[in-house]
């Protein structure tokens, strides 16, 4: 999910909040190259039950905003995959290498997707 705008994040999802996070904080902050609110998420999509197994579909969310340049950006799809990798290898450390190769080769087919849309 890649936007400009933090808080699309709860309007796509159609949630006030969600995962200790909510719009109308994410309204009142100041959305900048600098700050944001939220400048990457990986999570559950929201379930209303709020109630979540390892089992249940996740998102990467990308603030375009904070996409200053290519390290920066490198970085920040890095962060998110990241935590994303961990949760799908069942945050195994054993698999450390396999965690973090999944990581950078999705970090480089995001970066082309982040680069196309700047």
């Amino acid at each position: 999910m890649l936007s400009y705008n933090p808080c699309d994040v709860f309007t796509y999802f159609n949630v006030e909040g969600t995962h200790g996070l909510n719009i109308i904080d994410c309204e009142a902050h100041p959305n900048t190259t600098d700050s944001a609110y939220i400048a990457g998420w990986s999570n559950f999509i929201p379930k209303e039950s709020g109630e979540y197994t390892d089992d249940d579909p996740r998102f990467v969310f990308i603030n375009l905003s904070r996409c200053t340049d290519s390290v920066s950006t490198f970085g920040l799809i890095m962060h998110e995959l990241m935590h994303q990798s961990f949760a799908l290898h069942n945050f195994d450390v054993d698999k450390e290498e396999e965690i973090i190769t999944w990581a950078e080769e999705e970090a480089y087919e995001v970066f082309k997707i982040v680069q196309n849309e700047k």
